[in-house]
């Protein structure tokens, strides 16, 4: 007898600038509809379109999330292959949450030796800093070290541990890699989906949020994701990608497909500068 793989339902365990999570309904008609072989996301933030892809009746035959954070990654990593002593920590830190508790904690990337730190452990302080945070931002100065200040939460959500195993059973069998995008080009073959969702083109420059990592992403970043998506198009992959609508966004990608879709912008230090903007959604199918 054969059986039907049933989807994973899981949903992302990170607040994340520019998640995807409430744009969903509006990607739908735009997820390919056949099976494809794999499916690539160099730039996996919160993990809201591989966790959707992944809850889907259709299967890919592998996943590849990378990023260039490699905090990130090794929090995913954590996810996947170390659930217990990751909720274990992530239950001290919300016993000891507290400002003092959080600076220090803040400060710990500070110590030379952090890059030795267990995964779980490191794992565990992006998951806490992640929700106690302003805006639940995750910034680096140049020197990569973490600088968002606390947030003002009564009671944050620091520790679900449903949602954590839900993830790891997610994430079993996913590739993880600590990657800059462009390395999707070495990797994808045809019949591959890749979705990019980079650092957006800033709409004005008071809303650039792009330092989510020790290295900005600016235009000319931007200009090398459009050459990166079109040699995608060229190894006969199919290829989606999210930005702003801007000027730039159009030109970059002219060639291709360009679709809008309307986002809810919620992290923006003025409360009057949140409500819907628009976004595209660039296709090369």
């Amino acid at each position: 007898m054969t059986h039907t793989r049933q989807p994973i339902l899981a949903q992302p365990f990170l607040k994340w600038a520019g998640g995807k999570g409430q744009l969903l309904d509006q990607y739908a008609p735009y997820f390919p509809a056949s099976d494809l072989r794999a499916y690539f996301e160099p730039f996996v933030g919160s993990g809201a379109v591989f966790f959707h892809l992944r809850g889907r009746a259709q299967q890919f035959t592998h996943y590849h999330l990378s990023d260039s954070n490699a905090e990130l990654i090794n929090c995913y990593c954590a996810v996947r292959d170390h659930v217990d002593a990751l909720i274990a920590r992530l239950a001290a830190h919300r016993d000891g949450h507290s400002r003092e508790y959080y600076y220090r904690v803040r400060g710990c990337d500070r110590d030379p030796a952090w890059g030795q730190t267990p995964a779980a452990e490191r794992a565990a302080r992006m998951i806490y800093l992640n929700k106690t945070c302003y805006n639940g931002l995750w910034r680096v100065n140049r020197k990569g070290y973490f600088n968002v200040p606390i947030g003002r939460y009564k009671n944050p959500d620091i520790l679900r541990e449903e949602r954590l195993r839900a993830a790891s059973c997610a994430l079993q069998g996913v590739t993880l890699a600590p990657r800059p995008f462009e390395a999707v080009c070495d990797h994808a073959r045809p019949g591959d989906f890749v979705y990019f969702d980079p650092p957006y083109v800033p709409l004005s420059t008071t809303s650039n949020f792009t330092s989510y990592s020790a290295d900005s992403f600016g235009a000319d970043e931007q200009r090398r994701l459009a050459q990166a998506f079109a040699a995608l198009d060229r190894q006969g992959c199919r290829v989606m990608l999210s930005n702003s609508d801007t000027d730039l966004v159009h030109e970059l990608y002219r060639s291709f497909r360009i679709e809008k879709v309307a986002a809810r912008r919620l992290i923006n230090s003025k409360g009057s500068r949140r409500g819907m903007v628009p976004e595209v959604v660039v296709l090369n199918y």
